[in-house]
């Protein structure tokens, strides 16, 4: 059984949708707290500061070491943690802070293409060991009228969305093309994660079976 270190709809859509059932479980990691973390380190070693792939992966494995603290092996065998980033313009963002940073995203986005990056983290709680991985999609963005900008800043879905936008939600009709793994960009690569579950010796279609017997087991209750 896989256990989903994160919130996120997006997320657990996509796993459900591939046959999986989840558990679900956020963790309480202090997000700005490991990549300050992680750029003092780079900078105390004399590296440039961290790129938008190691800070996605770097939030991604705290998430999951934070939710596998606490979770008994026999609770789910598989703690998976995720995170994404938006890199445009030379500039690496997440979620806007408010509306007004979410309009100026939009200024910049709009008619141009940015990259979306996703880290994954795989603990296996038998063990502790782990797999993990960065996905990335080029994301080609339209030209949305300043009416639409303001109707879809309103409608609160940008505010907790990386970079400010959905592919698989009221966003969507505002991208025109998306280069890589789409699911990558909703925030967790499909592709990717069946292999980090293969690399730490699982099977991914046995985890469509999983996931029937707990929805089917649910749905009796």
């Amino acid at each position: 059984m896989i256990l989903l270190a994160s919130r996120s709809s997006g997320r657990l859509s996509t796993l459900r949708a591939a046959g999986v059932e989840p558990l679900v479980r956020a963790s309480s990691v202090d997000e700005e707290a490991v990549l300050h973390e992680l750029a003092n380190r780079r900078r105390a070693t004399g590296l440039p500061a961290p790129s938008a792939a190691e800070q996605v992966q770097a939030l991604a494995r705290a998430k999951a070491l934070d939710v596998a603290a606490d979770i008994d092996p026999q609770e789910a065998e598989v703690v998976v943690g995720c995170d994404s980033m938006l890199e445009i313009d030379g500039r690496v963002v997440g979620k806007p802070t408010d509306a007004k940073d979410a309009r100026e995203r939009w200024r910049v986005m709009s008619g141009g293409t940015g990259t979306l990056y996703t880290g994954h983290f795989l603990v296996r709680t038998t063990n502790e060991a782990i797999a993990e991985g960065v996905s990335s999609a080029t994301v080609r963005f339209g030209s949305p009228s300043r009416d639409e900008i303001e109707a879809y800043i309103a409608s609160g879905e940008p505010l907790w969305c990386a970079g400010a936008f959905t592919i698989d939600g009221l966003g969507g009709a505002f991208v025109e093309g998306v280069e890589g793994d789409p699911h990558g960009v909703v925030g967790l690569s499909l592709p990717l994660l069946r292999r980090l579950v293969i690399e730490l010796g699982g099977s991914w279609t046995d985890l469509w079976a999983q996931g029937r017997g707990r929805t089917e087991t649910e749905s009796d209750r």
